[in-house]
């Protein structure tokens, strides 16, 4: 996995509910778990743009409704600061959903924008995306 060439800020909790910005099916997910999460005894572990986490579908189609799938994170609205020194954020928090660990995206288009880090990391995300940022 790509290292991410900013500093991101951890601003999404396990329990968060986030927006979907693909066609998958799913609307809105809830976060259940975060993959490769580093963290310390007694503290819940948190996410940011394109950490891979585990999410639970809460409302969209009725085939992928409660279910649980991998997704990454490509849109936070907590600002983080890229190497750059400009800040970034977004107006929503997004997720893509995938199909497998490997980051091959379940749906075939992504609406809205996504973070360029999420980008580089993801490459499968990128190549559906329309607009990079």
């Amino acid at each position: 996995m790509k290292a991410v060439s900013a500093r991101i800020v951890k601003g999404i909790n396990i329990g968060s509910l986030m927006n979907v910005a693909d066609n998958s099916g799913a609307k809105i997910v809830r976060v259940v778990g975060i993959k490769r999460g580093k963290g310390r005894k007694g503290r819940q572990l948190a996410c940011g743009v394109a950490h891979l986490i585990k999410v639970s579908v809460r409302k969209g189609t009725p085939e992928v409704r409660k279910q649980v799938f991998f997704a990454v994170v490509v849109r936070q609205r907590k600002e983080y600061r890229r190497n750059t020194g400009e800040r970034i954020s977004f107006a929503d928090n997004a997720v893509v959903m995938l199909k497998d660990k490997e980051g091959n995206p379940k749906g075939t288009q992504i609406k809205g924008p996504i973070a360029r880090e999420a980008a580089d990391r993801w490459h499968f995300v990128a190549r559906i995306a329309n607009l990079i940022v």
